[in-house]
């Protein structure tokens, strides 16, 4: 990804509602979601959210598609990915070893299910969602 796609992908995710629209819109998987629901649950104004969906969309974060009179919002997982991916490489690039407690922690809360999510400690005393 060159730089200033990711500074616009950055940029974009650098507000809080349209931070909240994509965290939304990443749970929601491939199904995507609506526009108008997207609004409903950040609770935004529709035409501040339309506003949201349109930058997230121009940084190339979200794709829609029309279904009948809705406007379904998904992730570009491309574009996402390449954002990870070049913000590891731009950070990690020469001293890989001093982000291996952060690589650690990122898979242990990824194979757990998110931040922030319920686990127990099953028989064989690992963490579970």
């Amino acid at each position: 990804m060159e730089t200033g796609k990711a500074a616009k992908a950055l940029a974009a995710l650098g507000h809080e509602g349209r931070l909240a629209a994509f965290r939304l819109i990443l749970e929601a998987g491939s199904t995507g979601l609506p526009a108008g629901e997207v609004a409903r649950r950040t609770g935004s104004l529709q035409n501040t959210s339309s506003s949201n969906l349109n930058v997230l969309a121009s940084a190339g974060l979200i794709a829609s598609r029309r279904d009948g009179r809705s406007i379904i919002y998904s992730v570009s997982y491309a574009c996402f990915g390449e954002l990870l991916e070049y913000l590891i490489q731009d950070f990690c690039g020469k001293q890989p070893d001093l982000f291996a407690p952060f690589f650690e922690n990122l898979l242990e809360v990824c194979r757990a299910g998110g931040p922030g999510a319920k686990h127990e400690v099953n028989t064989n005393g690992e963490a579970s969602p």
